[in-house]
């Protein structure tokens, strides 16, 4: 799970977009490092938001745009009923589901992205309210909306992990690369 995106690693716009958004993606799955599926299902803080329901809603909403950008359907697609279940482990989904299931929406989308003609090719956005009618997004704009998106949600995170065990941030990062924190 990267952390930081050096200036010199990622050699081109697309694969610095592709690790942007890998790492705000690690971001948001860092603050469920070392949670029981009971911690992370539960949500300590002023806001009904959970760690697995945000994991659930972040792999979801990239699959999502994902398949808007392919112009292809999407056999996960939430309506009305079913939108509150985006942000919830609902029967018996798992954590460990969840982020395999992520994985595999990630792989999708860095494949897709780097074999994309263009990072300029545009697609339409669906007729919703919250959008503009008859907008058209680049590829870009998409990488850049998944790291707004996943940042958001990833400051969520830390603020839920944080009121569950205290844990902060740089204190995760640590454990997740086998440290401790502070560091000696």
């Amino acid at each position: 799970m990267p952390t930081f995106v050096p200036a010199e690693a990622p050699g081109d716009e697309r694969s610095a977009l592709v690790s942007y958004v890998d790492a705000q993606r690690g971001a948001l799955r860092r603050a469920a490092h070392g949670l029981t599926e009971e911690q992370a299902a539960s949500r300590p803080s002023a806001s009904g938001l959970s760690l697995s329901g945000l994991l659930k809603h972040a792999a979801e909403v990239e699959l999502n745009w994902l398949r808007m950008a392919q112009q292809q359907p999407n056999e996960r697609q939430r309506n009305e009923e079913t939108w509150g279940d985006s942000f919830r482990l609902v029967g018996d989904e798992t954590l460990p589901e969840v982020l395999a299931f992520w994985d595999a929406v990630a792989a999708e989308l860095e494949k897709f992205i780097r074999e994309v003609p263009s990072l300029d090719d545009t697609f339409p956005l669906p007729e919703v309210p919250w959008f503009p009618k008859d907008t058209r997004v680049s590829m870009r704009w998409l990488m850049l909306h998944l790291v707004e998106e996943h940042a958001r949600h990833a400051g969520h995170a830390d603020i839920i992990r944080e009121s569950l065990d205290g844990k902060t941030a740089f204190e995760l990062v640590a454990l997740a690369q086998g440290g401790t924190w502070p560091p000696a």
